[in-house]
């Protein structure tokens, strides 16, 4: 069975095969898939009045390995199908106002935790070393990638000199700020559900190109890694009215201090040349708030 099939496509499949009890189970589940993904087999078993052997019998009988896999398909179901007031309702509708607070913080706490347990560091190595290799680096992020886009961009600025933010108006200017696009290139793609097609054609255009891809993306299904060879994956927010990007941009982050080892004294120099142009154009000196003897100085611009 292939793996890309989706949940959806293997029930249907095997449905006439199916036992009684596995029927209830795959009748549920399609009715059900947004509040299925946040019940354990037991539970989930309990929802359909089967037992938790029969739920661990019917994701085998699928072609899953067993429950976990089977409950990834379904993530990445519902992570499809949901819309943005779903998600809404799924995951914050019972939560009191009180303590929606802890709820996130704890909900993002455990995306970070779930990277650093899954992420694949010699990706990040190759990452590292594509980027130091590149002759022109080129970064597309969209909707509510973008700042993450323009967060990597303003960093890498410090360290390389040949960094280019695409600016996503439309496909046919991103094309045009992609047309000198070289082998020796690099494209800097990220993107998390929904996935933004205006990003995965930018992809394929690079690719065709000959240059190399890197992506940050959700998981290792997303359609970000089909013309990618370099695939950081960083947990988001499955189900939620906005996008957690918490995990992604502390892979970024790592990103950013890795290369800043690598170019240590060129980023050193860089700095202190900024910081003479800053003083010089008084940068800093008009609208920012800065400490002064255990003090926070405030300058205000003078009226005119």
């Amino acid at each position: 069975m292939e793996q890309s099939d989706n949940l959806l496509t293997r029930m249907n499949r095997q449905y006439h095969k199916l036992s009684k009890g596995q029927k209830r189970l795959a009748n549920y589940i399609t009715d059900n898939y947004d509040k299925a993904v946040f019940l354990t087999a037991s539970k989930l078993g309990d929802q359909a009045g089967v037992s938790e052997s029969t739920t661990v019998r019917f994701a085998a009988t699928l072609g899953y390995s067993g429950f976990p896999e089977f409950h990834r398909a379904l993530e990445e179901l519902v992570r499809n199908k949901l819309n943005s007031i779903q998600r809404m309702e799924v995951t914050y509708g019972s939560v009191p106002q009180s303590e929606i607070l802890n709820t996130v913080l704890h909900s993002d706490i455990e995306k970070i935790k779930m990277t650093m347990e899954h992420i694949d560091h010699d990706a990040f190595d190759l990452a590292v070393k594509t980027l130091m290799e590149a002759k022109n680096i080129y970064i597309i992020g969209i909707r509510s990638s973008a700042p993450l886009a323009s967060f990597l961009r303003f960093y890498l600025n410090l360290i390389f000199d040949n960094v280019h933010l695409i600016q996503a108006n439309g496909s046919s200017e991103i094309f045009e700020q992609m047309i000198r696009m070289k082998e020796d290139d690099v494209l800097f793609g990220i993107s998390f559900p929904r996935y933004s097609m205006r990003t995965l054609k930018a992809l394929e255009f690079a690719n065709n190109r000959n240059a190399k891809v890197i992506t940050l993306t959700d998981s290792i299904h997303s359609p970000m890694n089909l013309y990618s060879s370099c695939n950081l994956i960083a947990k988001s927010d499955m189900a939620s009215i906005v996008d957690s990007l918490v995990a992604p941009l502390s892979v970024m982050n790592a990103l950013v201090v890795a290369l800043c080892m690598k170019k240590q004294d060129e980023v050193i120099d860089t700095l202190k040349s900024l910081e003479k142009i800053w003083d010089e154009y008084q940068v800093y000196s008009k609208d920012e708030m800065n400490y002064v003897d255990g003090k926070i100085e405030i300058h205000f611009p003078k009226e005119e």
